[in-house]
């Protein structure tokens, strides 16, 4: 009988630059990052850079807790 594979979550942070691209950053990942024009494309895209993240990358970091995401202000 073949044993299923564990399913894990990663945490993404989108970004959309002044071209109206979005950027998917996975904060759990160093370097595990890409970009797309449509969020559809990005969730797909993700998926894909996370995956072979974690096929060619030996040393897997331990996961990290994370908490959130905050705006802050300052006059610039």
């Amino acid at each position: 009988m073949k044993k299923s594979a564990k399913k894990k979550q990663y945490n993404v942070v989108i970004e959309q630059d002044e071209d109206d691209t979005y950027i998917g950053i996975v904060p759990g990942l160093p370097g595990c990052h890409t970009q797309a024009k449509s969020l559809d494309q990005l969730r797909i895209r993700m998926k894909e850079a996370i995956e072979l993240y974690l096929d060619v990358e030996k040393d897997v970091p331990k996961e990290i807790n994370f908490i959130g995401i905050q705006k802050i202000e300052i006059q610039a």
